[in-house]
């Protein structure tokens, strides 16, 4: 299935269907009211029980939420499935040994419609099978919803499934999902915030909307590293963070390691912001604003060892205005998971329409150090004050019918097939522009470029 049809699909279905933060380096018996809590056991839940005792467990949270007291869960396995959390749950465990293990159910913990629910220290378990399963934590309309220092592994597909909410997710450790680590769909100014997602079959922090519109999740200070693309395809799964049709979206200071696509890839979104993460390895291009993605700033990001670095392109469906500025890019590969259409991998900036690019450094790039536009899809283009080093061409930029106006200005080029040279689709022109000013296309304006 071809990515536009598939995320078509995609975003549809889903609507239906060790690091701490110094914030939170306290324990939860120090941020909450745990003097006089509920212990577990005075409810009969028994630590370490072979038996599943989900109509206990049950029965034990409805009761602490309608006193309105906290919950102490201690040291010890409980096999548990489709627990309900009521209104108002501060649920808290020892930290990494009070293990919820996945009962005969789709899910362990559900949630729907709660104003305030907080678990806190504990291990979700999802035992590794392969029976359908939803999530392990599987949550709707919850609107303060906090997760902080819990451990996720081991899901049969997610290991979180949120629909409509708001809230905090940090300080959480999610490894061994057989889908994503953390799935989002229409969410409320979501804080994704100091976790750690490792090993996921098919996706990191997943974050997308049935339609388009405001999200506003924020998605800062993660580690995310080793994930897979089981499914395949060619970019719809395999990325550490994706962004779909959810606005004002903002991806901040992230480490992204070992993605066999894209450390981030955000398709069909406005005003989306992605600043300060390291991204290293990425199989395909490691940062991607594409399709009708419109006002994306792109800064500060240090991307190594990628097939591409940074894309901002589909101008042809709509994907218009960006400024990608202060990245430093280095050592590409030019080897995707997949044979590539052209101009083919190992390009260190794409860009197509309405778009500043400026001071950046591309060091090590098998293709284009920079790219401007392909075929007709160009326009309002700068390119300024950019250092490209090792490079095979420095700069492409098209010279196809119908395209627009680009500035080229005060870059310092090194690369071994010329500096800047215009291409008609696949077709690149034999001169370098900057020895041959005579030649340079109308729609191209040059100014204070350098060789090195």
């Amino acid at each position: 299935m071809k990515r536009r049809q598939f995320l078509t699909l995609f975003g549809t279905s889903l609507a239906t269907g060790a690091l701490t933060r110094p914030a939170f380096a306290q324990s939860a018996f120090q941020q909450l009211p745990l003097r006089g809590a509920i212990n577990a056991t005075s409810h009969g839940v028994v630590p370490d029980a072979a038996r599943d005792q989900s109509i206990t467990f049950q029965k034990m949270l409805d009761s602490a939420a309608e006193r309105g007291e906290p919950l102490f869960l201690p040291a010890g396995n409980y096999v548990v499935s489709e627990v309900s959390i009521p209104e108002g749950t501060v649920l808290v465990g020892m930290p990494g040994r009070t293990i919820l293990v996945l009962g005969a159910g789709t899910s362990i913990l559900r949630a729907t419609g709660k104003n305030a629910v907080h678990l806190s220290n504990l291990v979700l378990d999802g035992g590794a099978g392969r029976r359908p399963v939803d999530a392990l934590l599987v949550a709707k309309n919850i609107e303060g919803l906090s997760v902080q220092d819990c451990i996720f592994r081991r899901s049969p597909a997610d290991h979180i499934r949120l629909e409509a909410c708001g809230g905090k997710l940090t300080g959480n450790r999610f490894s061994g999902a057989q889908r994503f680590g953390l799935f989002s769909v229409d969410g409320r100014d979501l804080d994704i915030d100091g976790n750690i997602v490792s090993d996921c079959a098919d996706g990191g922090i997943i974050v997308h909307r049935s339609r388009a519109g405001h999200d506003g999740t924020r998605i800062s200070g993660n580690r995310v590293f080793r994930i897979g693309a089981h499914s395949g395809g060619t970019g719809q799964w395999g990325n550490g963070v994706n962004v779909y049709r959810a606005d004002n979206v903002a991806i901040t200071d992230n480490m992204i390691d070992d993605c066999v696509f894209s450390a981030i890839r955000a398709n069909t979104t406005r005003n989306i912001q992605v600043t300060g993460n390291r991204c290293a390895q990425s199989g395909e291009t490691a940062i991607y604003a594409e399709f009708s993605f419109e006002s994306a700033i792109i800064a500060n990001n240090l991307v190594t060892g990628a097939a591409s670095g940074i894309s901002v392109t589909n101008f042809n469906e709509g994907g218009r205005g960006a400024t990608v500025t202060g990245n430093i890019i280095r050592d590409l590969t030019g080897a995707g998971p997949y044979p590539a259409m052209a101009p083919g991998f190992g390009i260190g900036i794409a860009v197509e329409a309405d778009t500043i690019v400026s001071g950046n450094l591309v060091d090590g790039a098998p293709l284009f150090g920079i790219n401007a536009g392909w075929g007709p899809h160009l326009r309002d283009v700068v390119l300024q004050a950019n250092v490209i080093r090792n490079a095979h061409i420095g700069i492409g930029v098209s010279d196809a019918n119908g395209v627009g106006q680009v500035v080229i200005a005060d870059n310092l080029i090194a690369a071994r097939h010329g500096a800047i040279r215009a291409h008609r689709w696949t077709e690149v022109g034999g001169e370098d522009l900057l020895d041959l000013p005579a030649s340079v296309p109308l729609h191209i304006t040059l100014s204070g470029n350098q060789v090195s």
